[in-house]
C-alpha cells in the first residue's frame, strides 16, 4: 500500500512507483500530479502547434532561422516549408 504523502501528491501509487524506479521527488510527484489531472497529462499534450502550412511565411522564415537553415531569406513559403522538413 502506497504511503499518504503530503496534500501535494495527488496520485500516491504512481508517486511511489515512480521513486521506486528512481526518479527524483519533484519529477514522479510532477508526473502523478499531472496524471491525477488528465488534462494536464503528458501523454494529452502535444499536437498542438500549428502544421507548417498553417503558418505564415514570416513564422516559416523565424523558425528557419532559429534551426540555422541558410537561404531562408530568398525562400517561397513553400521552399522554407521543404527546408523545415527535410532539415
Amino acid at each position: 500500500m502506497a504511503k499518504q504523502h503530503a496534500a501535494q501528491i495527488k496520485n500516491d501509487d504512481t508517486y511511489e512507483a515512480l521513486r521506486d524506479k528512481g526518479y527524483s521527488k519533484e519529477k514522479s510527484a510532477r508526473i502523478a500530479n499531472a496524471q491525477a489531472n488528465d488534462a494536464q497529462s503528458p501523454s494529452k499534450k502535444g499536437g498542438e502547434s500549428k502544421k507548417y502550412e498553417e503558418r505564415t511565411k514570416q513564422e516559416l522564415y523565424d523558425k528557419a532561422k532559429e534551426v540555422g537553415i541558410s537561404g531562408r531569406s530568398t525562400m517561397s513559403k513553400d521552399e522554407l516549408i521543404d527546408a523545415l522538413r527535410h532539415h
